[in-house]
């Protein structure tokens, strides 16, 4: 039997979930969280086989979520289920010590298989995700990370690192602010940043002020 830990914030991922592993009579979910703390502390008390996380959740969450778990608990494996599908988001996943990488819109059978393939120790990755991974290699090896942003989340970088707040975005932009908070999410994926002051910080050394 597969003991699963679930750490996604959106009920009816977890929901769908449920009802797809019901069907598997050897995966059982045997505990789930809403956000980065709970998944460290559930973690921290579990015996499970696999912690399967999404990569944007309220507090901690992303690569730094994915260095504290391993740093806590250095023999769970950790499968990553995101709906981000760009290359440089998998890839530091997988450096931070990931041992799978999939979208949320893999195939259930794929699912299945990378669940069943990182419980025995191996790695796995979507292959086309793989395919995109490899082609961005090459093609973005000499470029700063934000040339990578959408235009969108290029636009927000600028006025985040202008220090205007979420809200103020929301107003400039005439979006919701749970849309600028996702996009800030997303870019601060992509950059590999921890908190303001890092943005901050990056954004003036790339002379984005």
């Amino acid at each position: 039997m597969i003991k699963l830990l679930i750490a996604e914030d959106h009920a009816i991922m977890r929901e769908g979930l449920k009802r797809l592993f019901a069907l598997y009579p050897d995966i059982a979910i045997v505990g789930e969280a809403t956000n980065g703390a709970e998944a460290l502390e559930l973690a921290r008390k579990s015996e499970a086989d696999l912690l399967m996380m999404d990569m944007t959740m309220p507090g901690i969450n992303g690569v730094e979520l994915i260095g504290r778990l391993k740093a806590q608990t250095p023999q769970l494996p950790i499968l990553v289920l995101s709906m981000h599908n760009e290359p440089q988001i998998a890839r530091r996943a997988l450096s931070a010590g990931a041992a799978g990488y999939l979208t949320k819109d893999s195939d259930p059978e794929i699912l299945i298989a990378a669940i069943r393939k990182v419980v025995g120790g191996g790695r796995f990755i979507d292959p086309a995700l793989a395919e995109a991974m490899a082609f961005d290699s090459g093609e973005n090896a000499n470029r700063a990370p934000h040339e990578l942003l959408s235009e969108r989340e290029f636009h927000i970088l600028r006025l985040l690192v202008q220090g205007k707040s979420v809200n103020e975005i929301a107003d400039e932009l005439v979006i919701s602010n749970k849309t600028v908070s996702t996009h800030k999410a997303r870019l601060m994926l992509k950059l590999n940043l921890g908190n303001n002051a890092e943005l901050i910080r990056y954004g003036v050394s790339h002379h984005l002020v």
